[in-house]
């Protein structure tokens, strides 16, 4: 039988929050163990045991986990009650092209895919409703993370200042070499350079920082935010990373589900 492990974050009552190791599902090779996404490669047989797995564990039918086709984009897509009466070909084509999704719906799992870039969640305890963003270095430069507290305060009139956000696993600035190019798309969106890179052969970047800044930059509390320190190149036996491993590879699904 199939048991996902999962590292959960204490982020509130009623909420589970998490993100899948590689451990406790049926695929194999750089997908091995635990991949649920249908877009990198992997065997859609195992990709699907894997999902109903997962499913199983957090309690819920698998239609009701929600993973948008991620395109290093900034699309924030609202999920609805509605959404779910669609067909799966329509519910594909709304989702495709999307960074981040946010719902205020209970028992539904929304959700992102890295393996290198950074997942965000982000809760509303007034308004009970959460988001869940990709911010690769691209949606970390067009202020993917910034833009999801501002949705979110159009959509659920949420106040940044009683929001409260984890950045889970994802590269950290020792591992995240980058060329000058990206090193200066940085600066030219002016991130405080000193503060979240150095120059060693080449440039390191902290996207973990970065989208830590922007949240606080959007209104939330430093305090609100957990990191998760975790390194997914370093620690790439526990946690798919696609520089160590290929992008041809699994990668983590880090969700959250209101209770």
């Amino acid at each position: 039988m199939l048991k996902p492990q999962l590292t959960q974050y204490d982020i509130f009552p009623d909420v589970l929050a998490f993100s899948t190791t590689r451990h406790g599902g049926c695929s194999t090779g750089t997908y091995g163990e635990m991949n649920i996404n249908r877009y990198c490669g992997d065997d859609d047989i195992a990709v699907a045991r894997n999902t109903e797995a997962l499913a199983q564990e957090i309690g819920v039918d698998k239609a009701r986990i929600i993973m948008p086709h991620q395109t290093h984009g900034i699309e924030i897509m609202q999920i609805a009650p509605d959404f779910l009466g669609l067909p799966q070909s329509v519910k594909d084509m709304i989702l495709e092209g999307v960074d981040g999704v946010m719902t205020d719906i209970k028992d539904l799992c929304i959700g992102v895919s890295t393996a290198d870039c950074i997942p965000i969640i982000i809760y509303d305890p007034d308004h009970h409703c959460a988001a869940a963003v990709h911010a690769g270095w691209r949606g970390t430069v067009k202020s993917i993370a910034l833009k999801a507290v501002r949705a979110m305060q159009v959509s659920y009139k949420s106040k940044p200042e009683t929001l409260t956000a984890v950045i889970g696993p994802g590269i950290s600035m020792e591992a995240f070499e980058v060329g000058d190019e990206v090193y200066n798309e940085f600066a030219a969106a002016h991130f405080d350079m000193e503060a979240i890179s150095c120059r060693k052969d080449k440039w390191h970047i902290d996207l973990p920082a970065c989208n830590r800044d922007q949240l606080i930059m959007a209104g939330l509390k430093e305090n609100n935010i957990q990191m998760s320190g975790i390194c997914t190149y370093t620690h790439s036996d526990d946690y798919f990373s696609a520089r160590k491993l290929g992008k041809d590879s699994g990668r983590i699904f880090t969700g959250v589900m209101l209770k």
